[in-house]
């Protein structure tokens, strides 16, 4: 495994890098004032997208992306550093048209869409012209078990109707969200993985309604985490998204990717921290001291470093595996980094709230709402107990499969 950074990627990740500190991080105050007045999308937004789309800073995730299609066809691994930079600003990736959950969007439309479908929805996405969201998580059902969800979509003739609820819906709020990608089931009689489906349902549809934006440790997101409702939805049949039956396997075939692009902006979020903290101990005082040269915080500045670049090398690892043999796998290393660097991340953001004092808590640092958004990625893609669960099982099965191998190294006294 070579994870050295081509001379490609390190020309991205300047341009790239470039782009964030000229017409980013400049811009992050009045994106929060605009937002807090109300007016989303941003003024600023449409013209910094047509910029990064000039520069060839666009679709940046998609490795399938044919010669016809904007953007550059990284891989994973070539994409994961880039994902990294623009983690440290909340909203940047929406810029480079590489936002979650359009990226996952784009794949699955990518792999499993039909031509009339990529015309219609795929195209636009990848133009950066319209949003879309993916409704699967239901307030009733632990739906970290994607088999539990229980909304219907049953066949009528030449159509589909929808019935559910969905909640903590991203980008259902957008204003240019025009699509939605909705899980449920089509035959609760089937075997267990095969009673899901996915359909497509443009957000203009009769019976769709966003009852409420809900807010994360009291945290608004503009682009929403909705609660929406299914009423008797009718879609046509030709709106299914691949077949019958293969929802499930489509939801796992999203997921690889996806969690690489959360856990590396995670990771770039976390590096940003790691130097307000580092910055904060230079310059403020306690006792006499700096506050690098009490042990306790130069003790977290370490931990935080060795903490992020492990995290770094098994997202790394995780994207090569995908790259050289697909998601499947890299099942066990793609439910590790989704268990780990949450946990990192927001480690490394309490740390540095301590080190602010009153300030870490205040919104005159952004390290609250990215401390909130790193505990909300407990959650997102399945809780990290599930995934510890996974992690536990496939090892528990590689250990019945080679019981005893441990035996030699066991000392036995004699018996007498």
């Amino acid at each position: 495994m070579d994870f050295a950074y081509s001379s490609k990627v390190e020309e991205l990740r300047n341009s790239v890098r470039s782009f964030m500190d000229s017409h980013i991080v400049p811009r992050q105050s009045q994106w929060l004032e605009e937002v807090h007045r109300g007016q989303f999308p941003v003024s600023f937004m449409a013209d910094l997208k047509a910029l990064a789309k000039s520069e060839g800073l666009w679709n940046l995730f998609l490795p399938s992306l044919h010669a016809d299609e904007p953007g550059t066809g990284l891989t994973n691994l070539e994409y994961a550093p880039l994902a990294e930079i623009m983690g440290r600003v909340s909203w940047a990736s929406e810029v480079f048209n590489c936002n979650a959950p359009d990226t996952g969007n784009m794949e699955l439309l990518h792999m499993f869409g039909t031509p009339e479908q990529q015309k219609t929805w795929l195209r636009p996405l990848l133009d950066g012209e319209i949003r879309s969201a993916f409704a699967m998580t239901e307030p009733d059902v632990a739906s970290s078990d994607a088999t539990n969800i229980t909304t219907s979509i049953r066949r009528e003739g030449d159509e589909y109707v929808i019935n559910g609820r969905k909640w903590f819906i991203t980008n259902a709020a957008h204003p240019h969200c025009r699509i939605f990608i909705v899980m449920g089931k089509t035959d609760p009689e089937a075997e267990r993985h095969k009673q899901q489906s996915m359909i497509l349902v443009p957000r203009d549809t009769a019976g769709l309604e966003v009852v409420r934006n809900i807010n994360i440790v009291n945290h608004h997101s503009p682009e929403g985490h909705c609660e929406v409702i299914f009423r008797n939805v009718r879609v046509p049949v030709s709106n299914l998204l691949g077949e019958e039956g293969s929802g499930f396997a489509l939801a796992q075939a999203r997921l690889g990717p996806g969690r690489i692009h959360h856990c590396m902006r995670s990771i770039g979020a976390a590096e940003l921290a790691l130097e307000m903290m580092i910055d904060r101990s230079l310059e403020r005082r306690t006792f006499g001291k700096y506050l690098h040269q009490h042990g306790s915080i130069g003790e977290w500045i370490a931990k935080s470093r060795i903490e992020i670049d492990q995290a770094r090398l098994l997202v790394l690892k995780t994207a090569w595996m995908i790259d050289q043999f697909g998601a499947k796998h890299a099942h066990k290393e793609i439910s590790m980094i989704k268990a780990l660097v949450p946990g990192v991340y927001t480690a490394v953001c309490d740390r540095a709230m301590q080190v602010f004092g009153a300030m870490g808590i205040s919104p005159d640092t952004p390290l609250a709402d990215m401390w909130t958004w790193g505990r909300a990625l407990r959650f997102a893609d399945g809780p990290d107990e599930v995934h510890l669960q996974n992690i536990a099982r496939m090892e528990i099965k590689k250990g019945q499969e080679n019981l005893g191998a441990t035996a030699p190294y066991l000392r036995t006294p004699e018996r007498r």
